[in-house]
């Protein structure tokens, strides 16, 4: 079955068809699954390290190995979205993640099981832009909003309900339960889609670049990973000053090379969709907003541990209801969207933002914990008015031949813009904590002190937002129309 991006928009004004919402469905619980996987790992780690005999650094591979997986397939989507129909991109994305989870699963060791965990995280890499995708060729501009708020409330939720998940699992059973009560969900979501998603558009016979490939994952792998390494105290300056060279200068050697390959559509990324200022300028607004996303995700329960001496369990219990805001306002605000456009929504969501970071530069080793949970409830509020509104306009912006790379963009904007954001956080913070306590430990006001300067600068670059806000349209677009 296939079916054109045309015929989709001749759909009821009212209601989607019967096949698109059993398609997108299939596409957003398999989503669903594939992030909530990406979290629910950390809870286990301390087990594993008990289990395969490891230390810390080796097990943090599992969720570093992910991330940095994550960071070079992403990009590649883009050409591989292009290459194959959507049902065989479904097949591949689910596919994979399927054999990454029964590898994890089955290993004895720790290698088979970092190898298992690469192999999910390019499941997942392929599965949220070929979503995204999906969704701009299947709906109408009018019902696109309502639909990315779904998708948010998969995006934010999965994440926060993942370590929840992990923990139900190990209080009863061994770590590697939590790849086997994935396992069959994946499996039946991969059966049930195979059959019912339908294949939108025709693939094209897009050429691989072999130099692109390489030079993609030494830039956007690079600088993850040299990001990922920022406040190590294990990791020498010189090591990261050269991992982070090497991400920059590859990847400046990867854009200009696509710039040479889009004029004969050759392109692993192509750039021509920064020609649509629309995208341009929500894409520069998301990134900030995963920077914040991401370091506050950090942040947050470092200071509620080592500043104000919290059990694990009570961080977690404060935490939770800030990503659980953002996924359960993501339909409401999706259908916002469809009735006003991106700007009326950006703009106050952006100021509520900096009410939240106007309380968290007020933290002491005083501050009670209550506050806390304030301020991350209204940052979650503010975010959730912002996510599905960017999201939406930045695709909605592009023609459709575009669609796929700029999901794409999109997905490793995420990566590298979260990787940043948690830098940022942590390297401010103990640089000032180191400051404050001088020679002596470092305490918890030193800790508050570090706290205080972090949100207060990362503060100052988020007011761009509002700036950036300014330049969106008021109303929706469809660059298709």
């Amino acid at each position: 079955m296939n079916v054109s991006s045309g015929e989709a928009t001749k759909a009821s004004t009212q209601t989607l068809p019967a096949t698109t919402v059993t398609a997108l469905a299939v596409l957003m619980v398999g989503s669903f699954v594939v992030i909530l996987n990406e979290t629910a790992m950390n809870v286990a780690l301390t087990r594993i390290m008990t289990d395969l005999q490891v230390d810390e650094r080796t097990a943090q591979w599992l969720t570093t190995g992910f991330m940095l997986t994550m960071a070079v397939v992403i990009p590649v989507s883009g050409w591989l979205l292009q290459r194959l129909s959507t049902r065989q991109a479904f097949g591949l994305a689910m596919g994979l993640f399927s054999l990454g989870t029964a590898i994890a699963a089955l290993s004895p060791s720790f290698a088979p099981l970092l190898a298992g965990r690469i192999v999910q995280a390019c499941g997942t890499a392929i599965m949220m832009p070929l979503l995204m995708t999906t969704v701009m060729e299947l709906v109408p501009p009018h019902f696109r909003g309502r639909v990315m708020g779904i998708i948010s409330l998969v995006i934010a939720t999965a994440p926060a309900i993942g370590p929840t998940l992990s923990g139900v699992v190990l209080q009863f059973l061994a770590w590697r339960f939590v790849f086997v009560v994935v396992l069959p969900i994946a499996l039946t979501i991969l059966a049930v889609g195979l059959r019912i998603i339908p294949n939108v558009g025709e693939p094209r016979k897009a050429n691989l670049d072999v130099v692109s490939i390489p030079l993609s994952a030494l830039g956007f792998g690079g600088l993850v990973y040299g990001l990922s390494l920022v406040g190590n105290s294990s990791v020498s300056t010189l090591e990261l000053v050269i991992v982070l060279a090497v991400g920059a200068l590859s990847l400046a050697a990867f854009l200009g090379r696509q710039v040479v390959l889009q004029r004969s559509d050759d392109a692993l990324l192509d750039l021509r969709t920064f020609t649509h200022r629309t995208f341009a300028v929500a894409l520069a607004e998301m990134a900030i907003v995963m920077m914040v996303l991401f370091g506050s995700i950090i942040a947050t329960p470092l200071i509620l541990q080592k500043v104000l001496h919290l059990e694990p369990l009570m961080v977690g219990l404060l935490v939770l209801p800030g990503g659980l805001v953002m996924g359960l306002l993501g339909p409401p605000v999706g259908r916002l969207y469809d009735r006003v456009g991106p700007r009326p929504l950006v703009i106050p969501g952006a100021v509520v933002v900096t009410i939240a970071f106007a309380i968290f530069a007020t933290i002491s080793a005083s501050t009670p914990w209550w506050l806390l949970l304030v301020a991350n409830l209204t940052m979650s509020l503010g975010l959730a008015f912002m996510m599905t509104p960017l999201f939406t306009t930045a695709l909605s912006a592009l023609p459709h031949n575009l669609y796929s790379y700029g999901s794409a963009m999109l997905g490793t904007v995420q990566q590298v813009a979260g990787a940043a954001g948690t830098a940022m956080f942590v390297t401010i913070m103990a640089t000032v904590s180191a400051q404050v306590a001088g020679l002596g430990p470092v305490n918890e006001e030193a800790l508050a002190a570090g706290a205080r300067v972090a949100f207060t600068a990362v503060g100052v670059i988020w007011l761009l937002t509002i700036v950036g806000a300014i330049f969106l349209p008021r109303s929706v677009v469809d660059a298709a129309d």
